[in-house]
Parts: structure tokens; C-alpha cells; sequence
């Protein structure tokens, strides 16, 4: 018998593993200090998003700006995020977040103070993995404390193109 496996959307996956991960930071921290225990878990969590940048072109068979656009309904399923578009196209892609279940989720869960780390963090790793000639500006977060996040794509002109 074959068994299927559960569907989650991303935000009820990052639930899970913050419901695990949060405490397990906050006891490496009392450890061997909040600095070292932080620097490890951001230099993991940027590890695997890259890996998962790296996968996601893979699956879509796609790794320019448009096929990164498409996917951007994998973040936002279950009203995770709310998305004002500025601007899409071949080379760039904007938009502002304007509500972010993330961030409510890592407040809620008490650990805002860790939201960055293991969630805002992933957004420039995960972009490079996917592909490293487009570049990633955001000046502003949710999770920091702004009314928005600022995500601006740029894919680079490689030699040749014109």
C-alpha cells in the first residue's frame, strides 16, 4: 500500500521545525553563548537554502528571474504573505511584502528575536543557489520592525547578451 505524504505549505513546515529548533538554539546559546550559537545556526540555515535555491531550478528547469517569479506562490500558499507588485520582468523583479505570517509566527512562538536568522536570512542564500547572476537588494523587513519588506531581484547581463 502505498502511503502519500502530507501536503504543508511552507509556513506550516516553518512551524514545525521552529517549534524544535527554537529551543535547541536557546539551549546551544546558554552553552557556548548566544554569538557562537548564532553564527553557527545562520551559516547552516544559509547552507541550506542554497541547497533549496539549488533544487528549486532544478525541479522548475528554469533558473532565470521569470521562472523565480513563477514560483513565488510556494511562499506565499496558505496567505502566507501578502504581495504588492512593483515591476516584473526578464531583468528585474520588485515588490514589497506587505504582511508576513513568518514573522507573526516567530512572534508568537517567542522567538522573534531568532525570525531573521532562521527565516529572513534564507532569501539571499536561497536566490544564489538558485542562480548566482541574479542579485537580491532588501533594505527593510517585517521582521525588523518595518511596515514592509523591500525585495529587489536583478538579473545581471552576462557578456554577449544584448
Amino acid at each position: 500500500m502505498a502511503t502519500e505524504e502530507p501536503s504543508l505549505t511552507l509556513l506550516e513546515r516553518r512551524e514545525i521545525e521552529a517549534r524544535v529548533i527554537g529551543p535547541l538554539i536557546r539551549g546551544f546559546a546558554e552553552e557556548i553563548g548566544p554569538e557562537k550559537a548564532l553564527e553557527v545556526v545562520r551559516k547552516v540555515i544559509a547552507g541550506l537554502a542554497r541547497e533549496g535555491g539549488a533544487d528549486l531550478a532544478r525541479r522548475l528547469g528554469d533558473a532565470s528571474l521569470e521562472g523565480f517569479a513563477a514560483s513565488l506562490d510556494l511562499w506565499s500558499a496558505g496567505g502566507a504573505l501578502e504581495i504588492e507588485m512593483l515591476e516584473k520582468s526578464p531583468e528585474r523583479l520588485s515588490f514589497n511584502v506587505t504582511r508576513c505570517k513568518y514573522a507573526e509566527l516567530y512572534r508568537a512562538l517567542g522567538l522573534a528575536d531568532l525570525g531573521a536568522s532562521l527565516s529572513c536570512l534564507r532569501d539571499f542564500a536561497l536566490i544564489e543557489g538558485f542562480n548566482p547572476e541574479i542579485t537580491l537588494t532588501r533594505t527593510r523587513t517585517i521582521m525588523g520592525g518595518a511596515s514592509h519588506c523591500d525585495f529587489r531581484f536583478r538579473a545581471e547581463k552576462r557578456q554577449g547578451d544584448d
